[in-house]
């Protein structure tokens, strides 16, 4: 179990259920700040639904979620983001309007900082000052690091579904978070873009950015993460390393079945 000392995240206890359903039910774990933790499980588990208490979209029902400290239960998505705390989502989204380019979809990252004169700046192509260039110098940097600085003026439409992610991925670094939820940030890449993209979240991690990975693609939670947690029926079925997981009797029956194959770590 994570020292409390060392935790970035502690969710204890946390229970939350829509129409008699119980989507999550007292779930418990905490996260080590530097750490990529994996969540995992089958569809319906409650994943979606943890990260959405996780960061603000919704509040559970029982339960308390510290980020830095901070309880953030009943704290709007705005505010827990305020802290540090960043999001991806399984469902891209990118914002064309105005003929929005790649690059103005970084910047989107910034408006905690820069609102309400950042969306002047991009939506009516308005003059920009010393702290709206300086934003966008950092885009540009975070460009380059996700591999797609010569797609800055592209429209965001235009790129490969993979691309797409990276530019979310982006988005969500320029907010210079503290930790990362992403939420199955490598479906729908082949298995070469899971591979960078797989370097990508190291490098992520080695500048100190915490991760709290959402993830069916095993071979990735398996090469990646520091430890996961598995999700079945809303409930915490198990909490370990990825050697651990891989050896759970419970897990392979409810949930790694016959892609256990994937279930090994590379050397």
């Amino acid at each position: 179990m994570t020292d409390k000392r060392d935790a970035i995240l502690s969710v204890k206890n946390v229970t939350k259920t829509f129409e008699g359903i119980r989507a999550l039910e007292d779930v418990s774990f905490d996260v080590k700040s530097g750490h990529i933790k994996a969540l995992i499980g089958p569809n319906g588990a409650g994943k979606t639904t943890l990260l959405n208490a996780i960061n603000g979209i919704m509040s559970p029902d029982s339960g308390h979620i510290h980020f830095l400290g901070h309880d953030v239960v009943g704290h709007s998505a705005d505010r827990v983001a305020g802290l540090g705390l960043s999001r991806t989502f399984q469902l891209i989204r990118m914002f064309t309007i105005n003929n929005a380019t790649v690059l103005d979809n970084v910047l989107l990252g910034a408006h905690m900082q820069l609102k309400p004169t950042l969306f002047e700046s991009i939506f009516s192509r308005g003059k920009v000052n010393k702290a709206e260039r300086k934003a966008c110098d950092r885009a540009m940097e975070l460009l380059r690091f996700v591999g797609l600085e010569k797609a800055a003026d592209a429209a965001p439409g235009s790129l490969p579904f993979g691309n797409q992610r990276l530019v979310e991925l982006a988005r969500s670094l320029m907010t210079n978070p503290k930790m990362l939820l992403l939420d199955e940030p490598a479906s729908g890449l082949n298995d070469t873009e899971v591979e960078s993209f797989t370097e990508l979240l190291r490098s992520i991690r080695e500048k100190g950015i915490t991760i709290l990975l959402v993830e069916h693609n095993m071979k990735l939670v398996m090469n990646i993460a520091d430890d996961i947690v598995v999700l079945d029926f809303g409930k915490k079925l198990a909490e370990g390393t990825p050697q651990a997981i891989c050896a759970n009797p419970q897990v392979i029956e409810a949930y790694l079945g016959t892609t256990q194959t994937e279930c090994r770590l590379e050397p």
